[in-house]
């Protein structure tokens, strides 16, 4: 049952492509504390089926009029990776809260300019890592933070499956397209090893963030054979612990998504998957000091609807920010294109030291 709030953030959602649909409508028509107010897409045939369906109090086709409205709070921006960065700053710019889907960019530079125009407009900027809202990642992530003590090594693997595809589009309705739809120059998935990175690896890096803080060298190598990429990722962290990152696309078998983290109090054991399951993870917290282990169940799995639900509670009523902000975004990008350049030069790479694209 949806309970909506009497004060409710105004939303509106540039892109009524499949994320949209799959993900951030849904969200804002189910959120708490948050309404689908505006819907924006070059392409009218889309955007007045996306209007009969999820009913927005009003719809444009250009995202510069979308922005002029001054009943409008926050901007869901969800387009393709290039339009990430110059669509975040036109709302920014505009004075609009944002939350953007991930990655924050596709390179150092951009991210950078993006966090200097978060800085001068005063306004929020959410990355989407909707793993963060995973309700027994959370849970794990309370453990490490309170009573885990010092981390001594973690080990965590992204593997997109050849069967992806197969289980989801017998849970997933069938996304409407349509040929007007605006897309960026060029093909996104010329370059595979970029957009894989991009797509995927943004997640990976982002959870290990999450756990075990900033990421400061890595040291990766990438086999790809039989059409399939595989990264290994020696990781050092800020605060000493080791950490290895398996990256691979596309295993021939089931997802494959999770991790084992070591402390000095306790570990934890998690299996995460397929997001579009909206099921939270199967984590396992084992307590030395009393040599016990709990799961917690993580019934609400809706991680895209909990997201925007947190960051509604911090623009309306300052709530600390739980999700990944500017910087967070930004330290994603660094990563990757730290393993990027390492792939390239087989040597350790400072994040510190790293320009460019991944």
């Amino acid at each position: 049952m949806i309970r909506k709030q009497e004060r409710r953030l105004r939303v509106g959602v540039l892109g009524c492509g499949p994320i949209a649909q799959f993900a951030h409508l849904e969200s804002c028509v189910k959120a708490g504390n948050a309404d689908l107010y505006a819907i924006c897409d070059a392409a009218p045939d889309l955007l007045a089926r996306m209007a009969a369906t999820y009913e927005p109090q009003r719809r444009f086709t250009d995202y510069d009029e979308m922005l002029a409205d001054p009943e409008l709070e926050a901007v869901i921006v969800a387009t393709s990776d290039a339009y990430h960065v110059p669509m975040s700053i036109k709302a920014l710019e505009a004075g609009k809260h944002v939350l953007c889907e991930k990655p924050i960019g596709v390179s150092i530079e951009e991210g950078e300019a993006l966090a200097r125009t978060v800085e001068a407009s005063g306004k929020i900027l959410q990355v989407g890592h909707m793993k963060r809202f995973d309700p027994a990642l959370e849970a794990a992530r309370d453990f490490v933070r309170d009573d885990m003590g010092e981390i001594l090594a973690l080990k965590a693997w992204y593997c997109d499956s050849t069967h992806r595809y197969t289980n989801t589009d017998a849970i997933q309705p069938l996304p409407v397209s349509s040929k007007l739809a605006r897309r960026p120059g060029g093909n996104p998935k010329a370059d595979l090893r970029q957009y894989f990175m991009l797509a995927h690896g943004s997640h990976l890096v982002d959870t290990a963030r999450f756990f075990c803080g900033d990421i400061v060298a890595v040291r990766a190598r990438l086999s790809t054979r039989f059409g399939a990429y595989c990264w290994f990722v020696e990781t050092e962290f800020a605060n000493g612990a080791l950490g290895h990152l398996d990256l691979t696309v596309a295993v021939r078998m089931d997802w494959h998504e999770g991790f084992q983290l070591y402390g000095e109090n306790g570990s934890v054991i998690a299996k995460t998957f397929n997001p579009w399951y909206f099921r939270a993870s199967e984590v396992d917290i084992f307590h030395e000091k009393d040599a016990s282990s709990r799961r917690p169940l993580g019934a609400d799995g809706h991680f895209f609807r909990r997201q925007l639900e947190g960051l509604a509670d911090t623009i309306l009523y300052g709530a600390p920010m739980r999700g990944a902000d500017v910087r967070d975004g930004l330290a994603s990008i660094r990563a990757m294109v730290a393993i990027a350049r390492s792939v390239e030069t087989g040597e350790r790479v400072a994040l510190a030291s790293v320009t460019g694209a991944v």
